[in-house]
């Protein structure tokens, strides 16, 4: 973690091109998708299937430039808002040192069960708070 983000290097792959010779726009949520494992993990410790208890919200990206095959990729996670039983993540996707896109997705502490929101944990909160950025 640094500066209260998580980080994942990604190597993009040649099948993940697109005709206009850089990455295509639908693999790139696959990739913050992919970073968001380590918030995954503070929610539901081990990520048990059987007792999953988030549900994606909502989910805003916007590209502010192309991303290339042949150079790596990093992928910055960090929490921007904090609410009852709502959280938003906020990831960059950077290659040499600019950013190319940018995404916020809302997360929801959910009840399967009930089919109904809950109040995040007080642990869960006080983990999401330390990737808050500074």
């Amino acid at each position: 973690m640094v500066n209260n983000a998580v980080e994942l290097v990604i190597k993009p792959r040649f099948c993940e091109t697109d005709a206009l010779g850089h990455i295509n726009n639908t693999v790139i949520p696959m990739w913050f998708e992919a970073a968001r494992e380590p918030i995954f993990e503070i929610v539901n410790p081990g990520q048990n299937l059987a007792a999953w208890n988030l549900i994606l919200a909502g989910f805003n990206i916007t590209f502010s430039a192309p991303t290339f095959y042949g150079k790596e990729v990093v992928v910055k996670t960090h929490i921007s808002r904090i609410g009852k039983s709502s959280f938003v993540v906020t990831q960059t996707c950077w290659q040499e040192s600019k950013k190319t896109a940018e995404a916020q997705t809302t997360m929801v502490f959910y009840d399967y069960a009930t089919n109904k929101s809950q109040p995040l944990t007080d642990d869960i909160r006080d983990q999401l708070s330390e990737l808050i950025p500074i």
